[in-house]
């Protein structure tokens, strides 16, 4: 799967990281969903979209290549990752988070949740042909 957006349909509701921190932490708290929406005042109802477009700028940076790709989609192996967070620094989106309490960053892995809630189709699946609605 792989994310894209259609900014313009997005409505700034938010039900695509609550989505997201639902599937990857079980956690029911919107902050924690590993894209953002951006509101873009003074004109309210414009909003961006920021998520990972799996560019691997994590991995460039990674000094221990604790972030590897498999078929299109970067992973964080906890195990070798050294908690130096440069990954997150570098992300160009400002999308990769640190949870509290916990060393090792968190990344979209494109699990499409976020895609299968979206009620405007803001968010969608670029592999699906479907092109948002």
């Amino acid at each position: 799967m792989k994310l894209a957006a259609k900014h313009a349909l997005c409505s700034g509701c938010r039900v695509c990281q609550l989505a997201c921190s639902l599937s990857v932490f079980r956690e029911n708290n919107p902050k924690m969903g590993l894209l953002a929406i951006e509101a873009h005042f003074p004109a309210p109802g414009r909003y961006e979209i920021k998520h990972c477009t799996q560019c691997g700028e994590c991995a460039a940076v990674c000094p221990v290549d604790a972030i590897t790709e498999t078929d299109g989609v970067y992973r964080i192996d906890e195990d070798v990752c050294i908690g130096c967070h440069a990954c997150v620094k570098a992300c160009p989106h400002g999308v990769m988070i640190v949870r509290k309490g916990e060393d090792v960053p968190s990344k979209c892995i494109s699990c499409g949740a976020c895609v299968d809630v979206c009620p405007t189709g803001a968010i969608y699946d670029l592999d699906s042909g479907e092109g948002g609605r």
